[in-house]
């Protein structure tokens, strides 16, 4: 099975702008292709991986990524999928940003070897172009009624859309044309939602290469849960790259906590596995659904790709605790990790250490006379051992790393005392 093939198999093509032309020329030789972010914060999130994922399978098949990080796009604000104006970011936020994400980007790509990727910034080719030239030697080329056509266009026209935003299509297209003409960038890879950005860029190096030009776009479908969910998303929010935002832990959960009904759909788009190993966890879905093997392979995966080996390990490690309830083999780091979420009482001045005071202050029992029903019926335990003496007196031995002593009520409510 040719590149192509292995991209339609696992659900990736949504667009081509010339699939029979994209197929000879794949099939004749190594082409350089790109894919790009805007750096709108200091973190990707994994609703922008499919993207650059779909350009590492293309790396793997011996042609060269090149990954763009927008920080002049970024100081614009593309319009796409937008109802109004995006707030204008200032020029050191943005060049921040723009290091973050190239940080995390690097996990993804080979930078060594005959097609190591290459990482650029199209700030360094735009911030110094004049609006002369820009007008004379670009727009020129780009016709209004061509940039009214755009759905991200025409779906703002009754809302209203600013010159800075209608202009946004134009400063994309650019992008391709210097890659064309610097590294013979062949195709632009995006987002469904990225169409008319896309192929902007077509018709400008159309325009400007008149005859020799042959330049491809491929897009990528908008992801949703089985249910027509937006995918991505939790109640904390989005889940995002940097380790900051969202922990290793919180990272593998995610993945591990994917549907029966999603599982397969995102092997196919998120992992490396082959044909055959998704095909193998697609029938363990299907016949041992209560193992999930599926979920646990797609967790491992896109763990370890996104944060190393030994994260992962470590998000293992704290789940396991947390399912066994053996929590004291975890070190103070994992266990800020995984009880990052839960609640959590700040033990401050004079403190005895008697443990039905301590159930009520951090509202683990709503009364002494509750807390000590709960100790005696062996509802509490502390640090994963369960205690049933009503007179139980904490002691250091009980503060894990000198800084956390976890309790549990029943099976599931965890709180986290703090020294």
């Amino acid at each position: 099975m040719d590149l192509l093939q292995d991209l339609e198999w696992r659900g990736i093509i949504y667009q081509q702008s010339d699939e029979e032309g994209l197929n000879e020329l794949l099939n004749k030789e190594k082409i350089s292709l790109y894919c790009g972010t805007d750096p709108s914060a200091d973190s990707l999130h994994i609703g922008h991986l499919v993207p650059f994922l779909t350009l590492r399978r293309f790396q793997q098949h011996g042609h060269r990524p090149i990954v763009l990080v927008g920080g002049a796009t970024g100081l614009i604000g593309d319009p796409s999928g937008k109802s109004e104006e995006r707030k204008l970011l200032t020029v050191e936020t943005v060049q921040q940003n723009a290091e973050g994400i190239k940080n995390q980007l690097e996990a993804i790509f080979e930078f060594e070897g005959e097609n190591g990727a290459i990482m650029v910034n199209n700030y360094d080719w735009t911030h110094s172009m004049d609006v002369i030239t820009f007008l004379r030697d670009i727009g020129k080329h780009i016709g209004i009624n061509y940039m009214l056509a755009k759905d991200t266009i025409a779906n703002r026209l009754e809302t209203g859309i600013s010159f800075t935003e209608f202009s946004y299509t134009i400063l994309q297209a650019m992008d391709f044309l210097h890659l064309y003409e610097q590294h013979n960038c062949r195709m632009q890879i995006g987002g469904s939602d990225q169409w008319g950005n896309i192929t902007s860029g077509l018709e400008l190096i159309r325009k400007i290469h008149p005859d020799e030009s042959k330049a491809f776009a491929l897009t990528i479908p908008l992801i949703t849960k089985a249910d027509g969910t937006k995918f991505g998303k939790t109640a904390g929010g989005a889940v995002w790259l940097d380790p900051e935002r969202t922990t290793p832990y919180e990272f593998y959960q995610f993945w591990i906590n994917t549907a029966d009904a999603d599982v397969v759909k995102y092997l196919k788009l998120f992992t490396f596995l082959s044909h055959e190993e998704i095909e193998q966890l697609e029938e363990s879905v299907q016949a041992e659904p209560h193992l999930r093997k599926a979920q646990k392979a797609l967790a491992e995966e896109m763990t370890r790709l996104i944060h190393g080996e030994e994260a992962l390990q470590q998000a293992i490690k704290i789940s396991e605790a947390l399912f066994s309830g053996d929590v004291r083999s975890l070190t103070a780091a994992e266990i800020k990790q995984g009880f990052k979420d839960v609640p959590s009482y700040n033990v401050n001045g004079e403190f005895d250490g008697g443990l039905v005071d301590l159930l009520v202050a951090a509202k683990i029992s709503p009364s002494k006379r509750q807390a000590r029903e709960d100790i005696a019926n062996g509802a509490i335990s502390i640090n994963g051992d369960k205690v049933t003496d009503t007179n139980y007196v904490l002691q250091e031995s009980d503060r894990m790393e000198a800084q956390f002593t976890i309790i549990r009520r029943g099976k599931k409510k965890y709180t986290l005392i703090k020294y």
